[in-house]
């Protein structure tokens, strides 16, 4: 019999707090004052009759009950939403959610939904974008059943299952006509006499972009740097100036061979990172999310070629 004091609010700001590792945080998450949210752990801690969180550090780790606590917790959120919507597939064709990140949001992803729905099999995925931390938080509870892109930092991945599809590696994007493309032999220290657009601090792909930059020696960029998210914004800046777009390949790569931007002969195989399939380890897909994962494989499979 689980005991009826805990509510749903314990469980989600419990998990929120152990992702982040912060109340603080978390409280901005779940749209909580600091305080609610300090006294919804310690009610929590108070009914399980033990201390779920190590304090004595900056930031806050979970005890060896607070790791058996999340396992559980986040397999039974997990199963509630799936049981809830699979009650509403009757109002509704809406089978399930994907969360994709920009590394195949303009790629894979759009391929994978017209193969799945030329299947006819009755049922269509939502699709969702964000951050990673963003959409793992939200696999984590379950509002999220599949995520697709690069895989997260080591860290992040616990408790969380990974398929590799394929690598890619990180591309330097310019307007057609850039300066640095009319050169005769590319020189990669070049690129820091212009303005950088970079992944701003806890995307993927950061500290990929910093340790290629360092490896290269090519510090601060005299044009200044600009930190975005926004691929929208990125795209029609470069477009309109000398700006250097550092970012996933995939992110682009329609836009390369359609013309509208440009990759400067830059070696970056040292970046190459996995990009595939997350799931939760705890907690089977459901058949619609395994029928389309297929349908990612196929696409893939088909753009490698034979």
């Amino acid at each position: 019999m689980v005991d009826g004091r805990i509510k749903l609010r314990h469980l989600v700001c419990f998990l929120e707090v152990a992702r982040l590792k912060s109340v603080v945080q978390a409280s901005s998450v779940l749209g909580l004052s600091q305080p609610a949210a300090s006294k919804t752990i310690q009610e929590l801690e108070a009914i399980l009759g033990v201390e779920l969180f190590d304090r004595s550090r900056r930031n806050l780790i979970l005890t060896s009950y607070g790791e058996v606590f999340q396992r559980y917790v986040g397999a039974s959120l997990t199963s509630l939403k799936q049981g809830v919507r699979s009650i509403g597939q009757a109002e509704s064709v809406v089978a399930f959610t994907v969360g994709a990140l920009p590394t195949v949001s303009a790629s894979i992803l759009p391929s994978a939904v017209v193969h799945f729905t030329a299947r006819r099999l009755g049922m269509r995925p939502r699709i969702i974008t964000g951050p990673n931390a963003f959409l793992m938080s939200q696999l984590r509870v379950g509002d999220v059943d599949l995520v697709i892109g690069r895989m997260a930092e080591p860290e992040a991945m616990r408790g969380f299952a990974f398929e590799h599809l394929y690598s890619e590696a990180i591309a330097l994007i310019v307007r057609p006509g850039h300066p640095l493309l009319a050169t005769p032999s590319f020189d990669i220290g070049a690129i820091g006499a212009f303005q950088m657009l970079m992944p701003p601090p806890g995307s993927i792909i950061r500290p990929i972009v910093d340790r290629f930059l360092v490896a290269n020696a090519i510090g601060p960029p005299r044009g200044g740097e600009i930190e975005t998210v926004s691929d929208a914004f990125a795209r029609s800046y470069v477009r309109t100036t000398d700006a250097v777009w550092i970012i996933s390949q995939g992110v682009v790569i329609d836009d390369v061979a359609h013309g509208l931007l440009a990759m400067l002969p830059a070696d970056t195989s040292d970046t190459l990172g996995p990009v595939g399939l997350t799931t939760r380890a705890d907690t089977p897909p459901t058949l619609p999310v395994q029928l389309f994962a297929q349908s990612v494989r196929e696409v893939v499979a088909d753009r490698a070629g034979p």
